[in-house]
């Protein structure tokens, strides 16, 4: 099996191979840090040039995961947009593909730190959201409980390779970042290492999910 299924304060999950989390139960797909127009912030800031086909990677990857698992509501944990300008600068191509896989479907973009300002692709937006026993938000809080964030794209490596990866403890999960191009926070550092449990497991992402005890 490539996915990875466990149960989190009562609520039975999936980590998908890819990097999203879906619950079944209620048709909902979970994703962290798109972190959409990289390429382009890269050009207009720094001047350093990425293959410019990051957004086109992020969303076929996004769109089989919502065909796979028929999902009905999608949360979209901030910095979906890698800076306010690329929210509101999209390319029409990119602008029309997103507004098709939110047609039909409850989408909600939980604001971030890259992305703090509204988008105008519909869609709610909100800084948090509760769903039974979970809370998504963008950026973990100290002594949270049931809570789902990104934000730090955490990596653990295992056969000498890092790889994007979920962390999870009894209180909390921190997604990988979903985005191509995202770069990514060691498992052993501090900020990641004081917010988890000491039984926390890293879940890697690829061909296939390997659960490991997160390295500290």
């Amino acid at each position: 099996m490539n996915d990875h299924a466990f149960t989190f304060r009562g609520a039975p999950l999936v980590f998908r191979a890819s990097g999203a989390l879906f619950w079944p139960d209620e048709g909902l797909l979970c994703i962290s840090d798109l972190h959409l127009g990289r390429s382009e912030r890269y050009a207009r800031r720094a001047g350093a040039l990425l293959p410019p086909y990051e957004a086109q990677d992020t969303l076929t990857r996004l769109e089989a995961d919502i065909e796979a698992t028929g999902a009905t509501t999608v949360i979209c944990l901030g910095d979906s947009f890698d800076d306010d300008a690329a929210a509101h600068g999209l390319d029409d191509t990119i602008a029309i593909w997103l507004t098709r896989l939110m047609a039909g479907r409850r989408w909600i973009w939980i604001e971030g730190n890259h992305d703090p300002g509204p988008v105008e692709l519909g869609g709610d937006h909100r800084a948090a959201v509760t769903h039974g026993p979970l809370t998504f938000r963008h950026i973990a809080t100290p002594g949270a409980e049931g809570e789902v964030s990104g934000h730090y794209h955490p990596k653990a490596r295992v056969g000498g390779r890092a790889r994007p990866c979920l962390l999870r403890d009894a209180a909390r999960l921190i997604l990988p970042a979903y985005g191509t191009y995202t770069g990514g926070l060691r498992t052993h550092d501090p900020a990641l290492a004081g917010l988890m449990q000491a039984d926390a497991v890293a879940v890697l992402t690829g061909p296939r999910t390997i659960a490991i005890p997160m390295p500290r």
